[in-house]
């Protein structure tokens, strides 16, 4: 009896939920290009005439190389920091409380930051990766 009413509730639950897929369905084909010609016309400005395939290989080389132009400036900025941080190390007898408890508090947040990514990479799992 109690596996029927599961059944029936789900069924009913299913079919809630085609009913509100269908409405967004028809909603996004009734106004999707409305949207998309609303969202081009606001950023004009960045679209690259023509829009072609040869276009579009051109930029993304332009974005690797200047990425890649940046690399030296990115590592310079990396070693001041790195500097900043030894010379912290070595005054922390002047380090305040304050700072330190924001240092701690950001270190926790990165490593819960890092949790939340493996949880997210095993499939939503916390024992262990499907096999």
């Amino acid at each position: 009896m109690f596996l029927y009413m599961v059944q029936i509730l789900m069924a009913s639950k299913l079919l809630q939920f085609q009913s509100k897929a269908f409405e967004a369905s028809k909603f996004a084909a009734k106004n999707g290009s409305a949207y998309y010609k609303q969202l081009l016309e606001q950023n004009k400005q960045y679209i690259q005439e023509p829009p072609t395939v040869e276009k579009c290989n051109e930029l993304s080389k332009q974005l690797f190389y200047t990425r890649l132009a940046s690399i030296p400036g990115r590592t310079e900025s990396f070693w001041k920091e790195l500097d900043y941080v030894r010379n912290l190390w070595k005054n922390r007898q002047e380090l305040k409380v304050e700072n330190a408890g924001i240092a701690a508090l950001f270190g926790l947040e990165c490593f819960a930051w890092f949790c939340a990514g493996e949880i997210v990479g095993r499939g939503f799992t916390f024992t262990g990766y499907y096999v």
